[in-house]
């Protein structure tokens, strides 16, 4: 069998001088180094008393990437259970976490949080060289946690065969063989991260981490090593996608964490003329199982087919759906699923018989392509209407002067949720405009009736943005009182027309009961009491007090 240990063992053979990690700007580590200092580290470890099983986390920052990879690898040749935590972590959460997962204890790079012991790499490799505790593929390796994007973070359990499924010792099957060099800049403590530690193991290139990755960064490290490979989140993608830069000699750009939307994946063949530019679609829950999709204009939406493992659709009954219909994404795992730990009631909701929820609502074409719709917990009600917001940013996207784009659901008091998105834009762009943007390509309901300008947008580890960390910018204002006399006029329509004890300038009509019967009231109203002509969509294009009262001083100057 095949485990990360043996794929190291024969790198480290064959290639003993090779670089097989680096960062950028730090330390570089050959196969011969990194297996040396892993069995030296297992060695330390069985010295401490560490058993097979026992659980150890490991707390480094991203520019200790050389030293994380000798402490993951040293655990699980003793035996261990590696727990990698997130390079962003809190102190607090750092302690709940070793807590939770009942760690023995914790390989640091720097101020480690509490646990039963703490030593350094170092420290541990002070010992000689132990021979590598045999496993068995199901034996457990990881133990990862989720971004909790939507809950609280889940503890996922991976054993030795899934995490090494799909690598080969000899060498004339390694992949990636067209660089010598793959760049990335993912944060320890996430899915991304770890596929890049198998990467460097398995990988013919040398693995590059760009830690805390700016994109003016992220480009001269690339142009520096000429690097053949790129990996980024959909995030990055776009920052990158935005800047006046070619890199013609980068192959393949690879897309993890999120949808890569069209029109990012359009303008990164712009940025990478020569490249081919792949979305790959997983989670920590179903990893090695993924789909992946080399962008083809024919099939923008899509996130691809099933390369490991395989792809349904269901429904509420769990029974697989045809093509065209919506439903609940699974993927079988091609090799032992993973599992959550400790938690059987969330993975009995999860993993069922080698299948794993993904949590997405998605349909397949005809071919069998793959394309998501929401994630199932960010889809909005809008009445009787059931929007998903990655339409919804999708659009947004295509428009100019939008460099990033978040759409969620805001409470609304007659329709339940309405529309709100958060944009960070390259150039400056009035909301009405990418009201009128959005209604020229989708429905009414799917329309946002607030959109605020973000300087950047809340983001995990892996690059997801955490909507409910946007849900303050849409709360009800109140605070403005009105000021000029088309505003305190607006402000009695909107009184009469709403029912509103009392309305502000910073109000918005829909956060105020609004929908389109009232909106085509008010407008009406504003024509009966004016005397311009108001259409019945000037509260979707202008749905603030004050952006309704500029609106009427144009009119009536």
């Amino acid at each position: 069998m095949l485990t990360l240990s043996l794929l190291l063992a024969v790198r480290a053979q064959d290639e003993p001088d090779r670089t097989a990690v680096e960062v950028a700007g730090g330390d570089s580590l050959t196969f011969g180094q990194w297996h040396d200092g892993a069995g030296r580290l297992a060695a330390g470890l069985l010295a401490l008393g560490v058993l097979p099983g026992d659980r150890v986390a490991l707390s480094f920052d991203d520019a200790d990437w050389t030293a994380f990879a000798v402490a993951f690898c040293g655990v699980l040749a003793a035996g261990g259970v590696a727990v990698p935590l997130s390079s962003r972590m809190s102190a607090e959460a750092a302690t709940r976490v070793l807590a939770h997962c009942g760690a023995v204890g914790v390989i640091h790079g720097g101020s480690p949080p509490p646990a039963p012991w703490a030593a350094t790499v170092p420290e541990l490799s002070a010992t000689r060289t132990a021979a590598p505790v045999r496993v068995a593929p199901g034996d457990p390796a990881q133990i990862l946690y989720t971004s909790g994007t939507t809950g609280s973070p889940k503890a996922v359990l991976a054993c030795h065969a899934n995490l090494a499924h799909g690598w080969t010792a000899p060498r004339r099957q390694r992949p990636l063989a067209h660089s010598r060099h793959f760049v990335h800049g993912f944060p320890l403590g996430t899915n991304a991260a770890q596929t890049m530690l198998c990467n460097a193991l398995g990988a013919a290139p040398a693995g590059v981490m760009v830690p805390r990755a700016q994109p003016g960064e992220l480009v001269a490290v690339v142009e520096k090593y000429r690097a053949g490979t790129v990996f980024l989140v959909p995030a990055t993608a776009a920052e990158l996608a935005g800047l006046p830069v070619e890199l013609p000699d980068v192959l393949l750009v690879g897309c993890t964490g999120a949808a890569l939307p069209p029109a990012v994946a359009t303008a990164l063949t712009t940025t990478f003329p020569n490249a081919t530019v792949v979305n790959y679609y997983t989670s920590t829950e179903a990893a090695p199982a993924q789909t992946t999709m080399v962008h083809d204009p024919a099939r923008p939406t899509s996130v691809g087919r099933p390369t490991a493992g395989e792809l349904e659709i269901r429904g509420p009954d769990g029974r697989a759906l045809p093509a065209g219909e919506a439903g609940d994404v699974w993927l079988s795992s091609p090799t032992t699923a993973r599992t959550y730990l400790d938690d059987p009631g969330a993975s009995a909701a999860v993993f069922r018989n080698g299948w794993t929820r993904m949590g997405d609502v998605g349909r397949l074409d005809t071919d069998g392509y793959l394309h998501l719709v929401d994630r199932e917990s960010d889809l909005v009600q809008v009445g009787g209407f059931k929007v998903a917001t990655l339409g919804v940013e999708s659009v947004l996207f295509d428009h100019p002067a939008v460099a990033d784009a978040a759409v969620l659901g805001v409470p609304h008091p007659v329709l339940g949720t309405t529309v709100a998105a958060a944009v960070v834009v390259r150039t400056p762009v009035e909301p009405a405009e990418l009201r009128a943007f959005v209604r020229s390509r989708l429905t009414e309901a799917e329309v946002p009736t607030r959109i605020v300008v973000v300087a950047e947008l809340p983001r995990n580890d892996g690059g997801k943005v955490v909507k409910r960390e946007l849900t303050d910018l849409f709360a009800a204002p109140g605070s403005v009182p009105l000021r000029t006399d088309s505003e305190r006029a607006l402000g009695a329509l909107w009184t009469e027309v709403l029912a509103a004890p009392e309305v502000t300038a910073d109000a918005n009509f829909f956060a105020l009961g609004g929908d389109s019967f009232r909106a085509a009231e008010l407008a009406t109203a504003i024509t009966r009491e004016f005397g311009v002509e108001a259409a019945t969509t000037l509260a979707f294009d202008h749905p603030d007090l004050a952006e309704q009262a500029a609106w009427l001083d144009g009119r009536l100057s």
